[in-house]
């Protein structure tokens, strides 16, 4: 399995897309709003990938819930993660309940149509960052974890396997990273008493299997942002708080990404700070520019990693519709969002 997670344009595939499927460096495709029409349409967009990827290949698609749902007609209405709290008044053993049931609905019906992974969930607190917002379980660390843990408990009931992000924490800075570089002041210190809370949790109990760290630039520990940073990626996350998962680049094509230059220079420095994926998304020429001229290495334990994200379950769509399981977790999904916030 290649470093590279490319994405694909449309609705089915092009002639460009197979070919680009099947080479070496490819080992994981992304999927978006414009990829889906249907469930079926899906499904059977997704068979096609794997046909022509000719390997094993790891799908992903950003289905968190709230604002940042890719597929929606046919698929449950997932709430957003910073509602919960609210819908179950303001009761934390109930919403770790409602957590729990919605990861599992988000997990079940994302493999229903035949991807492996939804990049979630969110652990950034919900603080001054209106690119985070309700996408955050909450403003404190103490709510965020047995909230996110219920979550990812959920998804892993079904089968999925976990990705936190965005370490070691977006939501203290208001710059959006897909359109600005953002930069944060504070001291590790300060940091690690705050954002970094959830995501060391979470790594000590063992619950999440893969990290996406965040397009975000910290002065007191490095002047590269996160996903470029040997010191977060490798002194902090490897070493001292004992991570051995995948990490996942956030996307190259983010304007916060560019400070480190093209896109060659960008993949190639993601991948030596220490990341096993490299996302490249929404910009065609530059992933077959990478793919031509930038010096990535296929990595054994990077590749071990990736592979334990593959899901397990073989399940289709329509026979998701006839489990017991689905038709409980969607009704009191339904019986959810009734309830007044």
């Amino acid at each position: 399995m290649g470093p590279i997670m490319m994405d694909v344009h449309g609705t089915s595939l092009t002639e460009e897309d197979k070919e680009l499927l099947s080479h070496p460096l490819i080992g994981g495709l992304i999927l978006f709003t414009r990829n889906f029409q249907s469930p079926e349409q899906l499904s059977e967009l997704v068979k096609n990938i794997r046909i022509f990827a000719k390997k094993p290949l790891l799908i992903a698609v950003d289905h968190e819930g709230g604002r940042v749902q890719r597929f929606r007609e046919g698929f449950s209405k997932i709430p957003a993660m910073g509602d919960l709290l609210d819908y179950a008044k303001q009761n934390i053993i109930d919403a770790q309940k409602l957590a729990k049931q919605t990861g599992a609905l988000m997990a079940l019906e994302v493999q229903s149509v035949g991807i492996d992974i939804s990049f979630a969930p969110v652990l950034d607190i919900n603080g001054i960052s209106d690119v985070i917002g309700l996408r955050s379980f909450h403003k404190l660390p103490e709510k965020i974890i047995p909230l996110a843990s219920a979550f990812i408990e959920g998804m892993q009931s079904v089968g999925m396997k976990a990705t936190g992000k965005h370490f070691p924490g977006h939501g203290s800075v208001q710059a959006d990273s897909h359109v600005d570089l953002p930069i944060d002041n504070r001291s590790y210190e300060e940091i690690s008493s705050i954002d970094l809370l959830p995501f060391k949790q979470l790594i000590e109990t063992g619950c999440v299997d893969a990290l996406m760290p965040a397009h975000v630039i910290y002065p007191d520990i490095d002047d590269k942002s996160v996903g470029f940073s040997r010191i977060w990626l490798q002194d902090i996350l490897r070493e001292k708080l004992k991570f051995n998962g995948v990490i996942f680049s956030d996307d190259l094509s983010m304007e916060a990404a560019s400070s480190i230059g093209d896109y060659v220079e960008r993949s190639e420095a993601a991948q030596e700070a220490g990341c096993d994926m490299l996302l490249l998304c929404n910009n065609r020429d530059s992933l077959i520019n990478v793919i031509d001229n930038a010096k990535l290495r296929h990595d054994k334990m990077s590749e071990q990693r990736i592979a334990r994200m593959l899901k397990i379950n073989d399940i289709s769509w329509q026979s998701m519709k006839e489990l017991s399981l689905w038709k409980e977790l969607a009704k009191s999904n339904t019986q959810l969002l009734a309830r007044e916030k």
